[in-house]
């Protein structure tokens, strides 16, 4: 899952990174390379805290998703991969039924990007579900998911 993250920097300070999907989830390093470095370290343990708990994993939106927002004028944007899997907990297999054309697109799709059918499924579920979980909801000016009346 790709997480955007913003980088920060008043003057010759270091850089400051914040997670606008993790709110509570920021970071900082003295260039860019090492901000980002120091984001993915950041969001690993956030997301392994949450594992721990039992909360679900934050859904990843689209920069511009948060380009509107004025507390991240003036920033630089980049996306940072993690690997969520590692969080979801251990790995089960089961059987399912899927059309054949769609499994020839799915085969098709890993083989030109990587991965395998399992890894595919997992995340497009996740992705679906949170990207669902997230419009089901209203989110305030800090992130925090308040229910929709």
């Amino acid at each position: 899952m790709e997480y955007p993250v913003i980088l920060q920097r008043d003057g010759n300070s270091d850089y400051q990174v914040v997670v606008p999907d993790i709110p509570e989830c920021r970071t900082s390093g003295q260039t860019t390379k090492i901000a980002l470095k120091n984001a993915v370290v950041a969001i690993e343990i956030h997301l392994d805290t949450l594992k721990q708990s039992g909360d679900p994993i934050p859904t990843a939106r689209r920069i511009e998703d948060h380009q509107q927002n004025p507390v991240y004028n003036g920033g630089i944007w980049a996306l940072v991969t993690i690997d969520v899997s590692k969080h979801l907990g251990k790995s089960k297999r089961i059987n399912i039924t899927v059309p054949e054309r769609l499994l020839i697109q799915i085969d098709q799709f890993t083989a030109s990007h990587g991965g395998n059918r399992s890894a595919f499924l997992a995340e497009s579920a996740l992705n679906f579900i949170s990207h669902h979980r997230y419009y089901e909801n209203i989110v305030d000016s800090r992130g925090r998911e308040v229910k929709a009346e």
